[in-house]
């Protein structure tokens, strides 16, 4: 099975095995939002387990 790009671009596997991604609505329109609020989306954060196991099946190869 090859590996899905698109889910390589988006998440990130540590080596225990947990999945992280980015917060969203970080693109645009950051000017309305507060400096703490934007400082604190910079930081991924942890995937629930249930969609974990789903998007460890999509990465095959990591």
């Amino acid at each position: 099975m090859k590996t899905r790009k698109s889910i390589t671009k988006r998440f990130k596997i540590t080596r225990t095995g947990k999945v992280l991604r980015r917060l969203c609505g970080q693109d645009h329109c950051l000017a309305k939002k507060t400096g703490n609020r934007r400082r604190l989306a910079r930081k991924l954060v942890l995937v629930s387990k249930a969609e974990a196991k789903k998007i460890k099946k999509l990465l095959p190869g990591l």
